[in-house]
């Protein structure tokens, strides 16, 4: 696999869900910055921390069966000092299924001398709305 080079965060997030939905370990690991201290969370899972234990993650996610795909809608950008983080639902369909509940997902990157790597990817489900509670006196 070559080594792309991201010139901004925004493209690096594009090819991360790129990556994804065309189920590539070795795409979606040419996002990852090359470093011990990257993170990732998916939902319901535990912390993992450096690129062996996320490459293990995205392995098992990524062999899985059957086709995927994501609207991103953005919650959150901002970007200073080489540093840009992103929040965003992802609204995931698996197959011809409609898309479930919205996951909420921060991600992270960095500008490194080889272009904007990711970090930091930390997905939850989002928070269900407040039902009205009865008329308060």
């Amino acid at each position: 696999m070559n080594d792309p080079r991201f010139s901004s965060a925004e493209e690096a997030e594009a090819a991360f869900y790129r990556a994804f939905e065309r189920r590539d370990l070795d795409a979606m690991m040419a996002v990852w910055a090359d470093e011990a201290t990257v993170v990732c969370v998916h939902p319901g899972g535990p912390m993992l921390i450096g690129r062996e234990a996320v490459r293990a993650s995205w392995e098992q996610i990524l062999g899985g069966g059957g086709s995927v795909g994501f609207t991103v809608q953005e919650v959150r950008r901002e970007t200073r000092d080489g540093l840009a983080v992103h929040v965003v639902q992802e609204h995931i369909r698996a197959g011809d299924e409609r898309p479930g509940p919205p996951v909420l997902a921060t991600n992270v990157y960095r500008l490194t001398d080889r272009g904007w790597r990711m970090i930091l990817h930390h997905a939850s489900p989002s928070p269900r709305p407040a039902r009205p509670r009865g008329m308060v006196h």
